[in-house]
């Protein structure tokens, strides 16, 4: 185990210069125990098999600033993808009692800033807190065409689409627009989602899920909790980033800042036909499901085995995180 403390009592002082010590083609499991502290660092995690295994969540901070609209030194744009404060760049990679936080703030001025940036296959994140506003978490990999000209111009914008899966345990996501996003195969039990209130009539869309066509899950969000500091009817539980999106939830809590509507379709309307919005067992002053749209599926019981945890993330090497 290596410990990593401000104090000097550690091994390093820094998260990064911890992880640089490690070898690149690292085959063992190498814990990195973080103690109690605010590292401000952006970190980019290329080695696998590696834990962040923090005292405690709520005072283990792995932070840094960065933002979209922040002018680079070229004159242009730094853009989204190049905001992370930590980027999870590899495989089997697990985070427990950690906060990842991006500090930018919120508004138009900043514009969009990630906190943590998982791009990889089995990846765990366990009792963590992932704070920011917009586009909080990404769930990578990009989407295979960009909508605009270096809209993915950051640390993978050239690298191949491989979808990964990721396990989120009772960790607390914070944002307001578009918080959670992206391509992977993302299963998140017993979480809380906390939707930021901005001002705007609309504050926030709690997803918003690119899952690539022929992708047979997205995201799955199972005894997951929807709460805000919205008033009532100011948020969404998702929308489209890309036309066949798929995000399904189940038994989950919704509180009355959802929309009777529940989904957004982000005008697109293929995505009636191609995206796959479902729920089961929701409740809540949120829960309206009378009033969701007709292109929303209401499951039944019977169809809840094919979104359990090992269904979901089992995959061809029969993983059980």
């Amino acid at each position: 185990m290596i410990h990593i403390s401000q104090d000097g009592t550690g091994d390093f002082k820094s998260i990064m210069d911890a992880l640089n010590s490690l070898p690149e083609d690292n085959t063992s499991e190498q814990v990195l125990f973080i103690h109690k502290g605010f590292y401000e660092e952006q970190i980019t995690v290329t080695v696998p098999y590696v834990t962040f295994q923090g005292e405690e969540a709520e005072s283990t901070i792995l932070s840094y600033g960065l933002y979209a609209k922040m002018v680079m030194e070229d004159g242009g744009k730094r853009g989204t993808f190049r905001t992370y404060s930590s980027l999870i760049d590899t495989h089997d990679f697990t985070a427990r009692n950690i906060t990842f936080e991006n500090s930018a703030g919120p508004g138009t001025k900043v514009g969009q800033a990630l906190a943590l940036y998982a791009d990889g296959d089995r990846l765990v994140f366990e009792n963590c807190r992932l704070l920011g506003n917009q586009d909080t978490l990404f769930t990578g990999p990009l989407p295979p065409k960009e909508m605009e000209v270096n809209g993915f111009i950051g640390p993978k914008q050239n690298s191949p689409r491989i979808n990964g899966r990721q396990y989120y345990k009772n960790c607390y996501i914070e944002g307001d627009i578009d918080f959670i996003f992206g391509s992977a195969t993302a299963y998140f039990e017993g979480c809380t989602f906390f939707s930021k209130y901005t001002g705007k009539e609309i504050s926030s869309y709690v997803t918003a899920a690119s899952t690539p066509e022929g992708q047979e899950y997205g995201y799955v969000m199972s005894d997951c909790r929807f709460e805000s500091n919205c008033p009532a009817e100011n948020a969404y539980l998702g929308r489209p980033w890309r036309e066949y999106a798929k995000t399904v939830l189940i038994n989950c809590y919704m509180d009355d800042h959802i929309c009777k509507q529940g989904w957004h379709d982000w005008n697109k309307q293929e995505a009636h036909e191609h995206a796959f919005y479902a729920e089961y067992g929701s409740y809540g002053p949120g829960a309206a499901m009378d009033m969701r749209p007709d292109w929303i599926v209401r499951l039944k019981k019977e169809d809840l085995n094919k979104y359990t945890r090992e269904a979901v993330l089992s995959g061809g090497d029969h993983w059980t995180p």
